[in-house]
């Protein structure tokens, strides 16, 4: 059974273009930046085992192509799932609207119990 060992936030926007791509992948992109995990490393684990789960939200989630979301992807078997959330953000006098995509990143390893040991 695998065990979540990371969750990450992030946010993104794109503010003149109402892409909702590039604030999904700068979204994702926020959340991978505030997170490292030296385990692999630290107990020779290959990247390859880590499950990645990414959650995005979007006011118009049909405008976003996961796939291509999930080849930005550094490390691991990554799923991309997106929903209706974020935020549009319309301004009156320009008739632009900003767009704010939110994302969960979450990073899960088979059960490590009783593989390490405390020394």
């Amino acid at each position: 059974m695998d065990q979540r060992v990371i969750i990450e936030m992030g946010m993104g926007n794109d503010l003149h273009g109402m892409d909702y791509q590039k604030a999904a992948r700068r979204a994702i992109e926020d959340a991978i930046r505030h997170s490292t995990l030296p385990i692999f490393e630290s107990i020779d684990l290959d990247h390859t085992e880590m499950r990645v789960q990414v959650t995005v939200a979007v006011q118009e989630p049909d405008k976003i192509a996961a796939e291509a979301l999930k080849a930005g992807l550094p490390r691991g078997r990554a799923t991309v799932a997106v929903v209706k959330g974020g935020l549009n953000i319309p301004n009156p006098e320009t008739g632009d609207t900003a767009v704010v995509a939110t994302a969960a990143v979450e990073a899960f390893l088979p059960s490590q119990q009783g593989k390490w040991t405390q020394t």
